[in-house]
């Protein structure tokens, strides 16, 4: 086979990177080596900064996720059984973020590339990526007992951290960054009106906690626990309880309990790749970076490198110039570093780290109590958490 892009990785980044490159008349091949099923049946984020939303409508596929998203202009900071509000879209000039399952946008990108009938393999096993530092890439792979090849120009690597591209990068020309959280994040989805109609982050003397949600009518809620827990220990009735150890008064007078659809811990790092091109081979989304989920950037941060790498793939097509490819790694990375550093702090602010002293929390509580009472304070978080510009600091 051959096509001018290979895809690795049919989750959300290389979906919407192959939607973009439809639209724009490039050819694409996605291979992913698990089944359709199982990549719409992962629980992942939902809060969509605006670039994420524009990308979405660029690709043509967002009618559905502006019908069914809900708008959010803030969120509350709930600090030692005081709630504070952080207003996104007074502080920000008019900005917010939208509410919209990775799900539904994986759905919306799934259906999108059916339609269109392009070409997607799923149960490719043994997925193989060949001579990508030279002007002749190729991809192989497994699929009904045979092997197959495909001929590209460029491979996209948006297979995620385990995936084949990140590994198959030569070790002396790749740097890894990476620091492990103490703790993780128990999550809860349940089929139960929200607590509140926009997001509430805790700070409690028990440790974090995250009200979220998926629609009006699924609720998504988070603990942080000791990393030593195990889903088994963790019922339902010993979740909500916890979580109304660390809620207010209003909260708890307002939180409808019910049964858990999914549930699950999954454990917070920072990570980042350096570069993230290797000759004709690029890296995207958590092939190249993973954050905490505390800041809601690891969706964001996929789509806004999808927005970098289509634009220098559609230069290299229509005007011959390979000047958008090779800045690919330095524009993506700008933008990866200030998301990253936004997680790291709003993790380390918001979450009772078990190494600490009293004073770290009494640290916390001040920065807090800043944030909380200064407006070019709140303005810090509100502008990172809706997501700097596409341009920032180019």
């Amino acid at each position: 086979m051959r096509t001018q892009v290979a895809i690795i990785g049919a989750g959300p980044s290389g979906l919407l990177l192959g939607q973009l490159l439809h639209k724009a008349g490039i050819d694409a091949i996605i291979l992913e080596r698990q089944t359709g099923d199982y990549v719409l049946g992962r629980i992942r984020a939902g809060i969509l900064e605006q670039v994420c939303i524009d990308l979405m409508d660029e690709a043509g596929v967002g009618e559905r996720m502006h019908k069914e998203g809900l708008v959010h202009g803030g969120f509350d900071l709930l600090v030692d059984g005081h709630r504070h509000r952080v207003d996104m879209n007074q502080l920000t000039g008019g900005k917010n973020v939208m509410v919209y399952g990775q799900t539904e946008l994986t759905r919306d990108l799934m259906d999108a590339r059916a339609a269109a009938g392009l070409t997607t393999v799923y149960e490719a096993a043994n997925v193989k990526v060949h001579d990508f530092d030279t002007q002749n890439p190729r991809v192989t792979y497994e699929k009904d007992g045979q092997t197959h090849t495909i001929e590209c120009d460029f491979i996209a690597g948006c297979d995620g951290f385990h995936g084949v591209c990140r590994a198959s990068a030569p070790r002396s020309a790749i740097k890894e960054y990476e620091k492990v959280y103490p703790f993780g994040w128990l999550g809860l989805l349940s089929d139960t009106p929200p607590v509140h109609d926009e997001l509430i982050y805790v700070n409690s003397p028990r440790g974090f906690a995250l009200c979220s949600q998926r629609s009006m009518t699924r609720s998504r809620y988070y603990l942080q626990v000791p990393l030593t827990d195990k889903i088994e220990a963790w019922t339902d009735d010993a979740f909500w309880q916890e979580l109304r150890l660390r809620l207010d008064d209003e909260a708890n007078a307002k939180l409808v309990t019910g049964p858990s659809i999914e549930k699950s811990i999954a454990p917070l790092r920072s990570f980042v790749t350096e570069p993230l091109r290797f000759g004709r081979m690029f890296l995207a989304g958590d092939a190249g970076h993973i954050v905490p989920p505390t800041g809601a950037k690891g969706l964001n941060l996929a789509a806004t490198d999808v927005k970098y790498l289509f634009n220098g793939i559609r230069e290299y097509y229509e005007e011959k110039s390979e000047a958008g490819i090779d800045r690919y790694s330095e524009l993506a990375l700008k933008r990866i570093w200030r998301a990253e550093r936004f997680s790291w702090w709003f993790t380390q602010l918001m979450h009772k780290f078990p190494d600490d002293g009293e004073i770290v929390g009494k640290f916390q509580r001040a920065e807090l109590d800043y944030l909380m009472h200064s407006e070019n304070g709140a303005r810090t978080v509100a502008e990172n958490y809706v997501g700097l510009p596409l341009d920032f600091g180019q």
